[in-house]
């Protein structure tokens, strides 16, 4: 049995014909283009047609009739067997079936509706949800603020003149491309500047939660609300405070605190989720472990795209066209599909393992690693010098060595914490929750951790109770 050459995952091989297969001509002619073989099976046989003239006459006709569009079909022969192709090229409008509309993804096809089947007109339309006018806002609801830190940030990376500082709200937005030709906002200028913005898109916001063993185990939680342009500078307050660790180390008098995380390829990281997430869709989440952190923004990467697409040179082709040029002239991203390799970078001159990147739940999801924490020991990296401190924890009863505690990583909180019981050693736990505004599980997780890493030690069980800080911070 001869056998067909061609292979690509832009092919299908029927060993006859159906109508419903136009179902797959419309997902080619939407999609990136493709061919269908009749008279081949799925081991790539050739295994003939018997009414190979009829089907050259109804196959066209069905083609125009049902979708509008001409594709070529040939009439094939090997050993003495007819055989059909009917190649497909992609089409500039959208293309329906019978009121359905197909899309042909990878290896599969699979019919467009609601938020998808919006966003796909939109891009044959080379529009962008972003780019569509709000009808019942006008500019009073722009945050004047939001676009002064944004004209800043564009000054300070160089992509802004520095005399823009003074443009009007007005001329900024035109600038941007914001405005509709009848002067109406567009949902990109709601996302970046409107005031509340969750007014008018109940997804604009930035999920972080914390999480013991599993997604069961949900020890705290934040939302981050508010314009997107200033979202990241949010977030990244909100763990430097509460999620993250940030090792201490001293050059000469000076104190420096470095995130656990290299923080320029953290920041692309956040920039590429809120930049090119779906706000038709679900909000970005973050999940925070002891061993990973997970960001998820919803939204497919671009048609014929993977997640090893991004780590090798290749077009970008934002989602979201006006916001990604605001992110672009604020100086947060760049225009030449560099910024996952930038992160990878970043990760791997901070000498920790890179991302990965994943398809989840129809959006993407960037794992990143956390330095290495055990049971036993904390492993901290200052300036190249591996510092350990063992604990022995015993029902309360701690064994501590005097260590160096300016290099042990510990979190805002953890050294408001340390504040706190310098000033009143026999503080409670109930006290520090009250006067850092958070649960007294959390309050009690940290004072355990503390105690683990020798940074406190608790001297008796009773009342009376004192805290010990072991050196200074």
């Amino acid at each position: 049995m001869k056998i067909y050459q061609d292979e690509s995952q832009n092919i299908e091989y029927k060993e006859s014909w159906n109508d419903k297969y136009l179902e797959w001509i419309c997902g080619f002619a939407n999609a990136q283009g493709g061919k269908i073989v009749i008279g081949v099976n799925d081991a790539h046989e050739i295994v003939g047609v018997n009414d190979s003239k009829r089907l050259m006459e109804d196959i066209p006709n069905k083609i125009v009739t049902h979708l509008g569009i001409v594709a070529e079909v040939n009439l094939l022969k090997a050993d003495e067997l007819d055989y059909i192709e009917i190649e497909i090229e992609p089409n500039s409008v959208p293309i329906s079936y019978r009121g359905h509309y197909h899309y042909r993804s990878g290896s599969t096809k699979q019919e467009l509706k609601g938020v998808s089947l919006q966003e796909f007109i939109l891009r044959k339309m080379g529009r962008s949800w972003d780019d569509i006018a709000h009808p019942k806002v006008t500019e009073d609801v722009i945050d004047r603020d939001a676009i002064t830190y944004f004209l800043k940030k564009g000054i300070n990376s160089g992509r802004i003149d520095s005399d823009e500082l003074q443009a009007s709200t007005h001329d900024v937005l035109e600038n941007l491309n914001l405005l509709d030709e009848d002067g109406k906002l567009k949902n990109a200028a709601l996302l970046l500047f409107a005031k509340k913005p969750q007014r008018y898109f109940t997804s604009v916001e930035f999920q972080i939660g914390r999480f013991g063993k599993d997604e069961g185990d949900l020890l705290e939680q934040d939302i981050i609300e508010g314009n997107i342009i200033q979202m990241a500078d949010k977030v990244m307050e909100v763990l430097r405070f509460k999620y993250l660790h940030a090792p201490i180390h001293f050059e000469g008098m000076q104190r420096i605190e470095t995130l656990e995380i290299p923080d320029k390829a953290f920041r692309e990281i956040l920039y590429n989720a809120i930049a090119h997430k779906l706000y038709s869709g679900a909000a970005i989440q973050m999940h925070v472990y002891d061993d990973r952190i997970e960001v998820w923004n919803d939204g497919s990467l671009p048609a014929g795209y993977t997640p090893e697409t991004l780590m090798r040179r290749h077009s970008s082709k934002p989602r979201n066209k006006n916001i990604a040029f605001a992110f672009f002239k604020a100086g947060f991203i760049d225009r030449w599909g560099l910024g996952y390799r930038k992160i990878m970078d970043g990760f791997k001159e901070a000498g920790m393992e890179p991302p990965t990147i994943e398809l989840v739940d129809g959006g993407v999801r960037v794992t990143i690693w956390r330095r290495n924490v055990t049971n036993n020991s904390v492993n901290v990296t200052n300036n190249g010098v591996n510092v350990t401190n063992n604990v022995t924890n015993n029902d309360e009863n701690v064994t501590n060595n005097l260590i160096d505690l300016s290099s042990v990583s510990l979190t805002e909180r953890q050294r408001n914490i340390i504040d706190l019981i310098k000033n009143n050693r026999r503080i409670s736990a109930a006290e520090m929750s009250r006067i850092l505004s958070v649960t007294l599980r959390t309050i009690k997780r940290d004072l355990k951790e503390m105690q683990r890493l020798g940074v406190i030690t608790r001297d008796g069980k009773t009342k009376a109770t004192e805290w010990i800080v072991n050196n200074e911070i």
